[in-house]
């Protein structure tokens, strides 16, 4: 089983820029070698790269060519299966680790731009401004468009303390907007937490990392000491939280779920792309380790919970969510999630190249596919002063071309549209183009935070008046 979740770390959202990459490494799984060729395909193949090298205007190298044609494949595919080349390996090894040079942003690819999934928090990238659902035209005076994401990727890396210029195209905007960030090592700090006041404590997980379940677990212990052992109510914030490794996510949902209670499953076509993963230690430590969630208070498996979401929350976030809300052990609250509910897989070429591939979709407990749909919250709750503007520039799984569909939808289940459309958005005014206000999760001012701790605070009355 710990081969298999070494396998299937692989579930984040697209490439990181600075940032991230929400995957793990594996073995290349192995592969039915019997199947035939299409040859009447191979054969138009054959023809069109032969037609390329006699008579496009320029010479073409062989490599060039058939680099192309494989990033052709796996591009059309859906938004997460790409080819990676040479140093793809070491940047996807550093980047879950959690510290490395580059902007602190997520991206993808979108009809040839590079687009916005999601800015990290307390990164270069968030701090200038950049929102989900912008698109990159240019970085520096480079054209975004005929651009391989990996290639894009490596241009918006660069040695702590340069400077790039970003292009940037944003719905709200009628002219390009022209914004300047100055690169930085990125230390990604992935567990926050704070006792709000005494008895009720907040946890935020920014992403899901190497060492997320030990940090979660030593944040959750010094919550009590300061609460001097009890708790009334936890806030866990997902907000903003694109995934990550997934035995981060089953460690996670590990420490509020009683022992061997099933957290995800998943189904694909090989069998190595079907797990039940529950929340038995082996399905969450890598190697040797002691089981960092050992020592934990009981009481952290029944304290009443809320879990925060919105629409960056995604792929690891929505397993965790999706758990816990199928469990009925915490109400979650905000707004209707991303959508990422596939599993990637690193497998390595004879060339040392490898492919990143969608092998299989994951479910929550009671079998619900959260691919281009997410998770919907139990309570709705929207901060008014950026309801507009969040929805109308929110980018979701279900937004991106060639998405995975979800093979769970039914008439009687539509996908969740959001509430305000574009056109509701507030209009900028003349000549402002300045960078939006920075919401920071966890600040007194936090809408949905309040409204989670009123909830709380309401449920441990009514729990006091139980007989």
């Amino acid at each position: 089983m710990r081969n298999r979740i070494e396998k299937f770390g692989l579930i984040g959202i697209g490439l990181i820029a600075g940032v991230a990459l929400s995957l793990h490494f594996s073995a290349s799984a192995e592969k039915d070698a019997n199947q035939p060729l299409p040859i009447e395909e191979m054969r138009a193949f054959a023809d069109v790269f032969g037609k390329i090298k006699s008579d496009y205007v320029e010479p073409v190298s062989d490599k060039k060519l058939m680099t192309e044609a494989i990033n052709g494949m796996l591009n059309g595919l859906d938004p997460h299966s790409a080819y990676l080349e040479g140093d793809a390996f070491k940047e996807l090894q550093i980047s879950t680790q959690g510290e490395f040079g580059g902007l602190g942003i997520e991206v993808g690819m979108e009809d040839g731009l590079v687009k916005v999934i999601s800015p990290i928090e307390d990164t270069p990238a968030y701090h200038a401004g950049i929102k989900s659902g912008d698109l990159i035209l240019k970085l520096d005076d480079t054209l975004v468009k005929g651009l391989t994401l990996n290639d894009a990727v490596k241009k918006m890396r660069g040695k702590p303390g340069s400077k790039i210029t970003l292009t940037v195209l944003r719905k709200s905007e009628p002219k390009p907007l022209t914004i300047v960030i100055t690169r930085a090592v990125i230390k990604t700090q992935s567990v926050k937490s704070k006792l709000i006041e005494p008895g009720y404590g907040f946890v935020r997980v920014t992403q899901f990392q190497e060492h997320t379940g030990e940090n979660l677990a030593k944040a959750i212990e010094a919550l009590y000491k300061q609460s001097n052992g009890e708790m009334h109510g936890l806030v866990l914030d997902l907000r903003n939280d694109p995934g990550g490794l997934l035995n981060g996510a089953v460690g996670v949902a590990a420490a509020f779920l009683p022992k061997d209670t099933l957290v995800v499953y998943t189904e694909g076509r090989t069998e190595d792309a079907k797990m039940n993963l529950t929340t038995a230690p082996e399905n969450y430590l890598r190697g040797d380790k002691d089981d960092y969630l050992k020592n934990l208070p009981a009481s952290v498996k029944s304290v009443p919970m809320v879990v925060l979401v919105n629409g960056g929350s995604a792929s690891a976030s929505e397993i965790v969510a999706g758990a816990l809300q199928d469990h009925k052990r915490a109400l979650i609250m905000g707004t209707q999630t991303f959508g990422k509910g596939s599993v990637q897989t690193i497998l390595p070429l004879s060339n040392n190249s490898a492919i990143k591939l969608t092998t299989a979709r994951y479910y929550t407990p009671n079998g619900r596919s959260i691919q281009a749909k997410g998770i919907v919250p139990d309570i709705i709750s929207e901060d008014p002063a950026t309801a507009a503007q969040d929805n109308a520039f929110r980018l979701r799984e279900a937004d991106l071309s060639h998405h995975l569909s979800n093979d769970k939808q039914t008439e009687d289940q539509p996908e969740t549209k959001p509430a305000t459309s574009a056109k509701d958005a507030p209009k900028p005014k003349e000549g402002n183009a300045a960078k939006p206000e920075i919401v920071e999760f966890g600040a007194k001012n936090d809408f949905q935070l309040n409204q989670a701790m009123n909830l709380l605070k309401g449920m441990h009355i009514l729990q006091g008046k139980k007989p």
